[in-house]
């Protein structure tokens, strides 16, 4: 159990690191939204590859988002019912979520890769004229995305499965 707890960690510092990154992209998403708000209404301008940009920016950040939260334990829960159960409950019914998790992150990526294969093949860009290239490339996060969901998910069962196995304090810390 030491041993998955350490690859729980490593998947830890890696949704970490990756929160870092999309917390970059939001800041500079605000800006990108506000400059080009500006530059719409004060200036009479818009430019189409940077509208577009906020879109690139928005999906890697909403994506690494869910990924965090599941690391933070921010993730949706009835709260009511849950702090009713006891401690092993509690985690017995987060491992089982959090492997219903895995799953549905493994079908998004089964079924992107798809979609993801398509537009590389074209080499799909944007239909705009102005608009950005690369439109592969975006769409590609979605299965790498998903991939670091599945690996939080997995951690976070790690963690919970440590609980009932008794591996672990009978209320862990959340990472941070």
């Amino acid at each position: 159990m030491t041993r998955l707890l350490t690859f729980a960690d490593l998947i830890d510092g890696l949704t970490r690191l990756a929160g870092k990154l999309a917390a970059f992209m939001l800041l500079a998403l605000v800006l990108l939204v506000g400059g080009n708000t500006l530059g719409r209404y004060a200036l009479g301008q818009s430019s189409i590859a940077l509208q577009e940009l906020e879109w690139h920016l928005l999906l890697p950040v909403a994506l690494i988002g869910i990924s965090v939260l599941m690391r933070e334990n921010g993730h949706v829960r009835v709260d009511m019912v849950y702090e009713l159960l006891g401690r092993k409950t509690q985690a017995a019914l987060d491992c089982f979520s959090m492997l219903v998790g895995v799953l549905v992150a493994v079908l998004f990526i089964r079924y992107s890769t798809g979609f993801v294969d398509s537009a590389w093949s074209i080499d799909e860009g944007s239909p705009d004229p102005g608009g950005l290239p690369a439109r592969w490339a975006l769409k590609g996060l979605m299965p790498v995305c998903f991939a670091l969901m599945a690996l939080q998910c997995l951690a976070n069962a790690i963690r919970h499965l440590a609980i009932l196995t008794g591996h672990t304090p009978a209320t862990p810390e959340v990472p941070s």
